[in-house]
């Protein structure tokens, strides 16, 4: 079974998402920033590596770990460093770059709402709040879209840290808002990897009984 290499791992949809592909048997590697308490991830069985996204040594002696053969990328990496650099842009560029270089199998980058083709329909509060973080997000996606043509992008909704729902849906409606627990965000990016029809496209996720569009709400037919 191919290995799936996850960065962001240590907490939220990364760790959430690590816990379902070791529940599922899929080999599972993680780059964590040193100093990280990986015990959790650990706990699962995951292999971890210690680094910083910024680096893009660091990133591909992480790939490096996943061998020859193929394999899969996940990134949530976000936040800024502390020369002001967003993680966002040039950490997910490098892991993109990367990645591309090994020529991955699944590249798939979580992002959020507002990115892309979703920005003309951010509200003020919305730009005025995270609009700065979002925009790295896009030149990310943008960059990544560039070099590895399969690449899929999953855009939450807001962010909640319940217990999952089961109601999570994607939508490639760029009016889509709404919310999402991180539990089902983690399920359909582990849902993503294992559906072809996903490569190449980008999908705002939101949970169905949390989401508000002017258009009738219609979920992509993801495979479970």
């Amino acid at each position: 079974m191919a290995p799936t290499v996850i960065f962001g791992a240590r907490s939220g949809v990364g760790f959430h998402l690590a816990r379902l592909l070791r529940q599922a048997r899929v080999p599972v590697i993680a780059m964590l920033r040193p100093g990280a308490d990986a015990a959790a991830l650990e706990a699962l069985g995951v292999r971890i590596t210690r680094g910083d996204a910024f680096s893009r040594r660091d990133v591909d002696a992480t790939l490096a770990l996943a061998g020859e053969g193929e394999f899969d990328v996940v990134s949530t990496v976000g936040g800024r460093g502390e020369d002001g650099r967003f993680a966002d842009e040039d950490g997910n560029v490098n892991i993109a770059d990367a990645a591309a270089a090994r020529g991955v199998g699944r590249f798939v980058l979580v992002t959020s709402i507002g990115c892309g083709d979703m920005a003309p329909h951010r509200s003020g509060r919305a730009i005025a709040a995270f609009g700065a973080s979002v925009d790295a997000k896009t030149r990310a996606e943008n960059h990544a879209r560039r070099v590895i043509r399969s690449a899929t992008f999953i855009r939450p909704g807001g962010l909640r840290s319940e217990p999952a729902t089961g109601r999570g849906i994607l939508s490639d409606d760029p009016r889509i808002h709404g919310f999402i627990h991180r539990e089902d965000v983690a399920d359909l990016v582990a849902r993503v990897l294992r559906d072809p029809a996903t490569e190449g496209r980008a999908f705002a996720a939101v949970d169905a009984d949390q989401a508000h569009c002017v258009n009738a709400i219609e979920p992509f037919p993801l495979a479970r």
